[in-house]
């Protein structure tokens, strides 16, 4: 069952509440701290994209195409269509000849705003490249096509490269395939459904490499970890909750649509996963600034940055305060 993780009030009343779970594991695998359904599979939605580049890096397109830290952190972006954005998606389609056609994903106009403005009074229209998971399908594109695997059926599941990825989080979650549930995403990708403890526990080696026993593994994930900590604004964009809370060198981040979100803290080695039951997708930072209050996390820089770009005060039209967002949890 879900738990009471926030609630909203509106003039002195609770107008409303978000319900989820939180699961917290340490380096040894075990749950220690665990609020609301630890058993309830969740989709990973876009927080499985750090996981789903493992095999990309495993089979040496980087080197291949050139590709670097920005172009493998462009492929586990939930990107906005900012301007640095999209000059290393073109680069990426560049280097390994790709055309946005190829993509499955709908055609879209940048989500951040300004650019999205800027592109429409430009005169453009939709563009593939633009879909906020082109970097993960131009990514997997182009391992295809380097190992020559059908480009057409790419995000098919049992096509090569999707049963190579089922493989990657299987072994980063630590469960067995009966475990998984698999659904298809948005974008057209298969998408897997896991415990909060399983995706807690992939996050915990995302951050921790150290702790993967497989030795390839550990290095296309250590390849991961650089570029997301040395590019976190590419990994989402300008006042993203992964982009802001991977400012910290000691954070690995990454969110996923409708409320799910993962996160490991380095030195610590603490691996965490976040649902937000209603899908709200905002909740989530509240959550994670209070979980990191509570632990009496040590960098209290980062709490603050959150809190900044993530004000709980409720304003209206006329930018007065009407209300207040409230955490209710307690580990």
């Amino acid at each position: 069952m879900y738990k009471r993780l926030v609630e909203e009030t509106r003039g002195g009343w609770v107008e409303c509440e978000h319900w989820g779970a939180i699961c917290a594991v340490d380096a040894s695998g075990s749950i220690l701290h665990a609020i609301g359904d630890m058993d309830r599979p969740t989709f990973l939605r876009s927080a499985g994209k750090p996981l789903q580049a493992i095999p990309v890096v495993k089979s040496g397109v980087l080197e291949h195409y050139g590709y670097g830290d920005r172009e493998l952190a462009l492929m586990m972006s939930s990107h906005r269509g900012e301007d640095m954005h999209m000059q290393t998606i073109d680069g990426m389609m560049t280097a390994s000849g790709l055309v946005q056609d190829t993509l499955v994903c709908h055609p879209s106009y940048p989500l951040h705003e300004s650019s999205r403005h800027d592109w429409i009074r430009e005169g453009g229209k939709p563009e593939r490249r633009f879909h906020n998971c082109s970097g993960k399908h131009f990514g997997v594109l182009a391992w295809c096509k380097q190992e020559g695997y059908e480009l057409e059926t790419y995000t098919h599941p049992t096509h090569p490269a999707q049963i190579q990825i089922t493989e990657a989080v299987l072994e980063m979650a630590g469960v067995s395939p009966d475990v998984i549930g698999v659904g298809t995403d948005g974008c057209g990708f298969p998408v897997y459904a896991l415990p909060l403890p399983a995706i807690a526990a992939a996050y915990l080696k995302l951050g921790n490499p150290a702790l993967i026993s497989d030795e390839e593994t550990r290095q296309a994930v250590t390849r991961i970890n650089q570029a997301m900590t040395s590019y976190p604004l590419l990994v989402g964009g300008t006042g993203r909750l992964d982009s802001i809370l991977m400012e910290d060198d000691n954070i690995a981040a990454k969110g996923g649509f409708k409320g799910i979100f993962g996160f490991a803290l380095k030195e610590e080695q603490l691996g965490f996963a976040v649902k937000i039951a209603d899908g709200s997708d905002e909740e989530c930072a509240y959550v994670i600034a209070e979980l990191l209050r509570q632990i009496g996390y040590k960098h209290a820089a980062t709490i603050q940055r959150l809190e900044e770009a993530f004000p709980t005060i409720i304003k209206n039209d006329q930018g007065l305060i009407v209300g207040e967002r409230h955490t209710v949890f307690k580990l």
